[in-house]
């Protein structure tokens, strides 16, 4: 979609206030699930409420899920993301959290209000007698992919959790406490979404005859494969990543943009490399990224709190001709009349006139040559060609080992940046291993990716635990413990069978 023109579903009612003293309300039409979902309209309205949920559903509340919130379990706990304040979100950068923290429990909370949309509009348009069958099925694939987005990044995060579903919708049992569903169950309902979805879902929405206008950011076919791809990736199933890959690279409508710092420009709202995205636009729905990854104290870029950082570690592992290094604002003057930039060694003591950052802010949601202003218009890669391109590069090394076609897929994203490309005949599996994460991290942070590679690849511990090492900080990680986050206090108080024992 160009733009979220989202169109919630709620009770409408107009009331008509007379002069006599009782005031009485006077109810003229009530929209409730008997007469609403009569017509096309009505659907598309309840398709596109899901949508909104992927970052909130009105200005003033997008912040929330894949607008910044998410970012914070995703790569604030692990050797990229950094925060200097404290409470929640400083728990988390330390590698040091509990399950009565707010940001654990505020992603929860988001994911699942989408997977309750997305089940009380597929019951509802399924049961529909009003529109067609191309039209139902479309909408339902929709509904069903965005499900699966939430269901993945739950059992990334949490791994088994509580499997809802449209048929709980005709018969909710609110007191209920149910138990967790394994992470194998929950899989197979994906996957079989998913391939339903691959079946239904066209290439993209050009001349398309249910929706007027093409609508970009919607789910398509190949959204579903490259999303069922990650999700086989997961299970280390390599021969179905490498070939759901493959059949997106033969749809033969994506491509890499030619520049990285031009990708994450505000006013880049779609472009060939991406899959599935979120769109905003400023001030109209945009989003908080701005405020949340904007340099602080900046002279350009004003009142931005450089909430969500990088590590000063991880900035340095980039070989000074990669242009993704130039993504930062590693010095600048600032309107507070100091000169900030990195220390030259850790724990260095600041001259007068500077400040040494604790961390350094990305340009990749801080566009200094975009909108100025308080809800701004960047848009959120899910799904990119990139993510693509490297999936298809990691599953062919465990397959077959370092090989052509693997070194040349990572070279593609590495020529974009102007990054020292890979030999074939310097690597073993196991080294390409360790460059092809490394190379992820390059790509994607901030993406919503970094936690789940580090998992995916054994990693998670040896990395962040290294990063803390040298950054002279407690080492913290200890697997299998660490493996997934603890269930949210408040949410294990409502349903005890989320139980936390040996999770923290």
């Amino acid at each position: 979609m160009k733009k979220y023109n989202i169109i919630l579903i709620v009770a409408a009612m107009f009331l008509q206030l007379s002069c006599n003293k009782n005031l009485d309300p006077k109810v003229y039409s009530s929209l409730t699930s008997i007469n609403a979902f009569r017509t096309q309209s009505d659907a598309i309205a309840a398709v596109n409420a899901v949508y909104a949920r992927l970052k909130g559903p009105a200005v003033g509340d997008n912040f929330d899920y894949w607008t910044v919130r998410h970012f914070a379990l995703t790569d604030l706990t692990t050797d990229v993301g950094h925060c200097s304040y404290s409470g929640d979100p400083g728990q988390l950068s330390l590698v040091q959290w509990n399950s009565a923290n707010g940001l654990l429990a505020e992603d929860w909370k988001q994911i699942y209000k989408l997977i309750a949309d997305a089940n009380n509009a597929i019951y509802n348009v399924s049961a529909m007698t009003t529109i067609g069958a191309d039209s139902k099925n479309q909408f339902l694939s929709e509904m069903k992919f965005l499900r699966a987005i939430a269901y993945l990044d739950l059992t990334d995060a949490w791994g088994p959790v509580v499997l809802v579903t449209e048929k709980d919708v005709a018969n909710p049992k609110y007191t209920s406490q149910p138990p967790v569903t394994p992470v194998a169950q929950i899989d197979a309902l994906l996957i079989s979404d998913l391939e339903a979805a691959i079946n239904t879902l066209p290439v993209d929405y050009k001349s398309n005859k249910i929706y007027a206008t093409n609508d970009v950011g919607r789910a398509t076919k190949g959204a579903a494969m490259t999303l069922l791809a990650k999700l086989y990736l997961r299970q280390h199933q390599w021969q179905k990543a490498a070939d759901l890959t493959k059949q997106v690279m033969d749809l033969n409508v994506y491509q890499l943009f030619p520049t990285y710092a031009g990708l994450f420009k505000e006013d880049n709202k779609w472009c060939s490399e991406n899959i599935f995205s979120v769109l905003s636009d400023a001030n109209v729905n945009g989003t908080e990224l701005l405020n949340h990854f904007g340099p602080l104290d900046h002279p350009v870029l004003t009142d931005r709190w450089q909430y969500y950082a990088v590590t000063w570690d991880f900035y340095n592992s980039y070989d000074d001709q990669d242009d993704r290094k130039k993504m930062f604002f590693t010095e600048y003057a600032g309107v507070d009349g100091l000169t900030h930039k990195q220390a030259p060694t850790l724990g260095a003591t600041p001259p007068a006139g500077i400040l040494y950052m604790p961390d350094v802010a990305t340009m990749k949601y801080a566009d200094p040559n975009g909108a100025n202003t308080y809800y701004d218009g960047h848009s959120v890669d899910i799904l990119r060609y990139a993510d693509v391109l490297l999936s298809r590069a990691e599953a062919l090394n465990e397959l077959n080992g370092p090989n052509a076609e693997s070194i040349s897929l990572i070279n593609l994203v590495k020529a974009r940046s102007h990054a020292k490309l890979l030999v074939q005949s310097a690597f073993t599996q196991a080294t390409l291993r360790d460059a092809l994460l490394q190379e992820r991290g390059w790509e994607l942070y901030y993406e919503g990716k970094r936690r789940a590679d580090l998992m995916r690849f054994g990693k998670y511990a040896e990395v962040v635990n290294g990063y803390l090492k040298r950054t002279s900080q407690t080492q913290t990680v200890v697997m299998p413990r660490d493996q997934y986050f603890p269930y949210p206090l408040n949410q294990v108080n409502i349903n005890p069978n989320l139980s936390n024992a040996g999770r923290q």
